[in-house]
């Protein structure tokens, strides 16, 4: 890890207490930044606000649903109060739903696109705003693969990661004259809580064998992204979409 790179600076990872968000606030927090973690799981936000604070005790964690936007503006609100301003936002919340299309109602669509997509433009305009007036920030939005392909079985979920490479290019290009910068991630196949369990044998024998590196990634891998996205020496950097998928979406057919 960059040593210290962020030093002084104040980071909000939405999604924090588990999977690639929990490495992230780890790698962010290690490379000098305050952190401030923000999950639905009471339980799992415990746990995950532990494990940060017994490197850095001035950590914090707040309990929230992020599809309830009036509830998530006065928990950004007390982060705000408790830590200060925010130079770093990570959205990272998400959830999925792997089943034909046709089994798929529109109240399940709606429930993955609120979380996934929704609630990350709700967290890009809240932090965003005060963003823009102090003349500085970043914001690191997680995609996926699967917002760059089709995704079988998965049509929600790859619909609201195509989303957030929407969204991360358009606000990318209207916040820059801001001093705002927004990139996202887009990681590929990476063992978490969220899908080790929801992935069969078959599907993961697979996702190694179209892997040109052969393997599954590393969560430390993903959060080194985040911290030089976040770092200085991104500070030309914008709009940009970086695969940390070992070479998956560069295999072609």
């Amino acid at each position: 890890m960059m040593n210290r790179i962020l030093d002084g600076m104040n980071a909000a990872i939405i999604g924090g207490s588990s999977g690639i968000g929990k490495a992230i606030a780890h790698g962010l927090q290690q490379a000098g930044a305050r952190i401030a973690i923000v999950g639905r799981n009471p339980e799992k936000l415990r746990e995950a606000l532990r494990s940060l604070q017994t490197e850095d005790p001035r950590a914090k964690g707040y309990s929230v649903d992020v599809t309830d936007g009036v509830h998530f503006q006065e928990v950004k609100a007390q982060i705000e109060v408790e830590i200060g301003p925010i130079d770093i936002v990570v959205n990272s919340q998400g959830i999925t739903d792997i089943r034909p299309a046709v089994e798929v109602s529109d109240a399940d669509f709606a429930t993955v696109i609120n979380t996934n997509l929704s609630s990350v433009f709700t967290s890009c305009r809240l932090f965003g705003a005060d963003m823009i007036a102090r003349g500085h920030g970043s914001i690191i939005n997680i995609a996926s693969i699967a917002a760059h392909r089709g995704w079988p079985r998965a049509v929600a979920y790859a619909a609201s990661k195509h989303g957030i490479a929407g969204i991360t290019l358009s606000l990318a290009a209207e916040w820059a004259p801001h001093g705002v910068r927004v990139n996202a991630i887009s990681p590929g196949f990476f063992l978490t809580d969220l899908n080790r369990a929801k992935m069969s044998a078959e599907r993961k024998e697979n996702a190694i064998r179209r892997t040109p590196m052969g393997r599954f990634g590393e969560l430390p891998e993903l959060a080194q992204a985040a911290v030089y996205l976040a770092s200085p020496g991104a500070s030309f950097v914008t709009g940009a979409i970086i695969n940390v998928d070992g070479g998956y979406l560069a295999s072609g057919i």
